[in-house]
């Protein structure tokens, strides 16, 4: 997923975020802050505003946001600060953050497995979600699952953004064998004949964001899932789901290298740019990465849907929603810089260079600024696909409702390891998901006490 280097993370669950309440600490205060006179009086009594976000896979859009940050806060006489940490540090942070009753005014969770674990700490963003319905239309599938409670009508947090995860393959390798990645078989059928080739698949089979998203996709696409529409049943364990494991654990023996299995989010990104990777499931940063660094593999590197299962088309998204605690100091500046941020937000999705995508019906109207015609782009339209990207994503929990059960499964990366155990031959495809499935019934059984 990220254009950086980053240090894997282990699960943070609600059984063990109090032992993890230290974690983290030190990266806090890693931005400076953010000085202004005061200006207007709405916030007299607040005066600052810590906002706590992952360090984004764009750098020009951190940029961005830091500078927009800034100019809020002069305006409003509010001393901004802006503490950008590593994503897969997400949930740790949370769980200290939790832990200690004290933390960032707004809080920034990454990828998934964030705002439902810790829905009684966090205050409803109703008001921030109808403020952008109303300026921007209805909200998306994906952006219910990212913050929304059924039960009672409540957001635990406010979603900002969802990250697709296109397939990236180098054109001229793929037209050498006669081939295109349309379809899981196709990948791992074409990804053997590149790997003899020196150019292997490259999806990571560690514990990260980026095969949580790509097995949860390709689970989904051969008719399996972690749970049923109603979000009240475990379905797992079904011969969907043995058949997609069955094509992971191939897919690396034939066509990857055993160099998966210990990948960071920014690894996949490093592989396909240095010339060696033949596919890859990733945002488009990995694109941009690639256009600073050689324009001749930039140039060969295309974009296309994810890869097509027996039963339906459809990958992983990232989500990204803002959390106010309920014991942050100060809410009313939160809310007030969200919907400020909400007024600006097609300056966002510039900035980003087409990676945050919209959630709000008419927020970007199409043709999308950048994705439709990108003049940095050979030829340009290379990246249009991505503007019904909506069509083909889901966030962690489809085909029903995100809660705290599937934020822990996702957190725990039960999805990843059990793909991981039937590659590497520590289980069978059908123990691996027998073993997946008791997991994520006992992390069930917890919440629905």
């Amino acid at each position: 997923m990220g254009t950086g280097t980053g240090r894997r993370f282990m699960p943070v669950t609600r059984r063990g975020f109090l032992t993890k309440a230290g974690l983290g600490a030190a990266a806090a205060g890693l931005a400076p802050t953010i000085s202004a006179p005061f200006i207007s009086r709405a916030y007299a009594q607040t005066k600052t505003l810590t906002i706590l976000q992952w360090s984004h896979f764009v750098p020009a859009f951190d940029r961005w946001f830091d500078n927009f940050a800034r100019d809020w806060g002069e305006k409003n006489g509010i001393a901004v600060t802006v503490d950008h940490i590593p994503e897969q540090d997400i949930a740790a942070r949370a769980a200290a953050e939790v832990a200690a009753g004290s933390g960032h005014d707004l809080f920034m969770w990454n990828g998934a497995g964030g705002p439902h674990l810790y829905r009684k700490y966090l205050n409803d963003m109703t008001p921030v979600v109808d403020y952008a319905e109303k300026k921007y239309g209805k909200i998306s599938i994906i952006g219910t699952q990212i913050g929304y409670n059924p039960e009672d009508h409540t957001w635990s947090a406010y979603p900002d953004y969802y990250i697709n995860n296109p397939s990236m393959y180098r054109k001229s390798l793929w037209e050498e064998i006669g081939s295109l990645p349309e379809t899981w078989e196709d990948v791992r059928t074409g990804g053997a004949k590149l790997k003899a080739k020196g150019h292997p698949v490259g999806c990571s089979l560690a514990r990260s964001n980026d095969p949580n998203l790509c097995w949860r996709g390709l689970l989904w696409s051969y008719g399996a899932s972690v749970q049923d529409e109603t979000g009240k049943h475990v379905t797992l364990d079904s011969k969907a789901a043995v058949e997609a494991v069955k094509l992971v654990a191939a897919l690396y023996k034939e066509a990857m290298t055993s160099e998966v299995l210990s990948w960071n989010d920014a690894s996949n990104n490093q592989y396909i740019d240095s010339g060696v990777a033949s596919f890859i499931v990733n945002p488009i940063s990995a694109y941009r990465t690639a256009q600073r660094l050689s324009e001749e593999i930039a140039d060969d590197i295309f974009v296309m849907k994810p890869p097509k299962g027996p039963v339906r088309q459809m990958q992983g998204a990232a989500s990204n929603s803002y959390g106010i605690w309920k014991f942050a100091k100060n809410k009313e500046a939160g809310i007030g810089f969200l919907k400020y941020y909400v007024d600006h937000w097609v300056d966002a999705f510039k900035a980003s260079t087409g990676y945050n995508m919209p959630i709000y019906a008419n927020i970007v109207p199409k043709p999308m600024p950048i994705l439709s015609n990108d003049p940095t782009s050979h030829p340009p339209t290379k990246l249009a696909v991505l503007q019904t990207s909506d069509e083909w994503s889901a966030a962690a929990g489809y085909p029903g409702p995100a809660w705290a059960a599937t934020d822990e499964v996702y957190n725990d990366f039960v999805i990843c390891d059990m793909m991981t155990k039937a590659a590497t031959g520590q289980m069978t495809p059908e123990e691996a998901v027998k073993w997946a499935t008791n997991q994520t019934d006992q992390i069930f059984k917890k919440w629905q006490v």
